[in-house]
């Protein structure tokens, strides 16, 4: 299957649609999810074009991982909880709604999470815990 071009995470790498941003590198991009289960849940993007973990070259899934772990850290001490749940699908049939790789950082409990990709969040309300995020990450 061929990479698409105009899924919105490609379109927030080129620039050509907004995110709240909280951290970025020559490789990867982290922001907030737009449809969260939990305040405060971040997603990590590589920018290199992968629909699948199966598609990303062994150096961008290296780079991906080391940015998740980075931004989870700061995910988990600015929403003060004591865990989080790391979670990325592979294909639609196993839930996968963007067709670009991407992890979700969901602080807490994933039992006490909302449904995954179900209701948008006006962006006034995920700023704050963009900002708190973004603050510990520029350090």
């Amino acid at each position: 299957m061929s990479y698409d071009n105009d899924n919105i995470f490609a379109k927030i790498i080129r620039g050509e649609m907004d995110c709240l941003k909280v951290y970025e590198d020559q490789y990867t991009l982290a922001f907030m999810d737009i449809m969260p289960q939990a305040d405060g849940h971040t997603l990590v993007i590589p920018k290199e074009a992968a629909e699948t973990l199966f598609d990303l070259s062994e150096e961008g899934a290296a780079a991906t991982i080391k940015t998740v772990k980075k931004v989870a850290e700061a995910v988990k001490q600015a929403m003060q909880v004591e865990g989080v749940s790391l979670v990325q699908f592979n294909g639609a049939q196993a839930g996968q709604t963007v067709p670009h790789i991407h992890f979700h950082i969901i602080p807490g409990s994933l039992a006490e999470a909302r449904s995954h990709a179900r209701n948008m969040v006006d962006s006034a309300k995920l700023q704050p815990f963009a900002d708190k995020i973004a603050a510990l990450l520029s350090v």
